[in-house]
């Protein structure tokens, strides 16, 4: 006896919530960082509506803007959430209501007219020549770890990558013959990225003397290993960066992503064009790579003011 297919608007918000995700994943090609954080978004959502009964199929834009303003003043278990962070949860309904849509599961989109908080322009924190220098003279010694810690912190900095794509490397995607790597970024996006001479260098020596005594494996093909033979993971990069910041007197505040932020200031600040430093970011909108413009000139400007001997005169 054949079964009577259970009506779209009839599903439940987490098979409506696994079914979005498979279209990102599959269709999209979104990352899984960003597949776990609509996940989490979408399933806080999810208990929201449930707790006014309401579906999320049937749901009204009073139950969106309730949802986003709720979580902008907070309450007894939990503080307000910040602007960005509300951004990025409208954003996500926004995404989810227009896939419903698309199906045919709705007619309307009750996230359409949501007009969540502007978010402030936070500047990101980046490094001077100076303290690259010290960072990045940090590792020392010939033993496997510190050459490998040297490497690594060289090629991020002439590369501007990203933590995942730093740890996802291949030896395979960097050529030390013609300067250049190959990075995977946000949605499996592929970007080849020039390498500068002491990132090559840096490279060159971990991969005669420090990787050869990490491998477990010849079948291994990342680039940067653990102690243990394996890729170093997501952890590990962040302890390698917070353990060299602290040592060369930066504080502990410093990520792999203030590399990437300090790559592309350094860049800007040095006469490169805006639009090639978007290409080797792996931006797909130049209006992000713009932030860079403005922390260029500030700190074109901070440099001024203390190096002029007439800028501070009445």
């Amino acid at each position: 006896m054949a079964t009577i297919a259970e009506p779209a608007q009839a599903r439940s918000h987490e098979h409506l919530v696994l079914d979005f995700l498979a279209y990102l994943e599959f269709e999209r090609g979104l990352s899984r960082n960003t597949l776990e954080a609509y996940r989490t978004d979408l399933l806080q959502y999810g208990r929201f509506l449930e707790e006014r009964h309401v579906k999320s199929a049937d749901a009204r834009p009073s139950d969106v803007s309730d949802f986003l303003t709720g979580l902008a003043a907070g309450n007894a278990q939990s503080k307000p959430a910040s602007p960005a962070t509300v951004h990025r949860k409208a954003a996500c309904l926004r995404s989810f209501y227009r896939h419903l849509r698309r199906e045919g599961i709705r007619d309307s989109d009750p996230a359409a007219s949501l007009s969540p908080p502007r978010r402030g322009r936070k500047l990101p924190h980046v490094l001077t020549r100076g303290e690259v220098e010290k960072l990045l003279n940090d590792p020392k010694g010939t033993e496997p770890a510190a050459l490998r810690d040297r490497a690594l912190l060289e090629l991020m900095y002439a590369c501007g990558l990203r933590a995942s794509e730093a740890i996802n490397l291949d030896v395979a995607d960097v050529d030390l013959d013609d300067r250049v790597l190959r990075a995977r970024g946000k949605g499996s996006k592929e970007r080849i990225v020039p390498i500068g001479g002491s990132a090559v260098t840096a490279v060159r020596i971990y991969l005669e003397r420090g990787r050869p005594a990490l491998v477990k494996s010849i079948s291994e093909p990342t680039l940067f290993l653990n102690f243990r033979g394996g890729a170093l993971t997501r952890q590990g990069l962040y302890k390698i960066v917070r353990r060299h910041a602290e040592g060369a007197g930066l504080g502990d505040k410093m990520s792999p992503h203030t590399l990437r932020h300090t790559f592309a200031t350094h860049l800007l600040a040095g006469g490169c064009d805006l639009r090639s430093v978007q290409e080797m970011l792996g931006h797909a909108d130049v209006a992000t790579t713009q932030l860079y413009t403005h922390l260029s000139s500030q700190r074109l400007k901070d440099v001024y003011f203390k190096a002029h001997p007439r800028a501070t005169l009445n």
